[in-house]
């Protein structure tokens, strides 16, 4: 199940028919709604993804877990050069995941923890999913040993 803003959930919710007369452009305003927002939603997890795909920058994104740093301290600690580096955190700016502010000459950069949660969310949603599926399954052997079982004794 998608996870709704709150408000957007309430009017779903409130069991609005596509039926009823009065309602039809309100049920397709909150179906286009929900669109607009499932797409956004998955535009930036898809940014988020694609940024987290390489392994540079999946260590970047560790190592700033632990606090700002600059870009001469990322360069020191990966073993690349200056403008690698750089276009490493252009894309995981541009994707949200961290921010850089202008400190005189510096630009700290430093983790946006409020995109992570949207991967974490999205990830939570798939774990559970799948859990639920192999409850499912869990059941249906369970249920599958008894039937077996009881043909034994026949």
């Amino acid at each position: 199940e998608v996870r709704l803003p709150t408000r957007l959930r309430a009017v779903l919710d409130a069991g609005f028919d596509v039926r009823t007369p009065g309602r039809f452009c309100l049920r397709a305003y909150i179906d286009i709604g929900l669109y607009t927002w499932y797409s956004m939603h998955m535009t930036r997890l898809d940014q988020a993804f694609a940024a987290l795909a390489d392994p540079t920058r999946r260590g970047i994104v560790a190592h700033l877990a632990r606090g700002e740093a600059s870009v001469s301290e990322l360069v020191g600690r990966f073993s690349l050069t200056q403008p690698t580096i750089s276009s490493h955190l252009k894309v995981l700016e541009s994707a949200g995941l961290i921010s850089r502010r202008k400190e005189a000459q510096l630009r700290p950069c430093k983790l946006v923890p409020e995109r992570l949660k949207t991967v974490t969310d999205w990830l939570e949603q798939v774990q559970e999913t799948w859990e639920a599926n192999y409850q499912r399954l869990d059941m249906l052997l369970i249920g599958l040993q008894r039937q077996q079982k009881q043909e034994r004794k026949k």
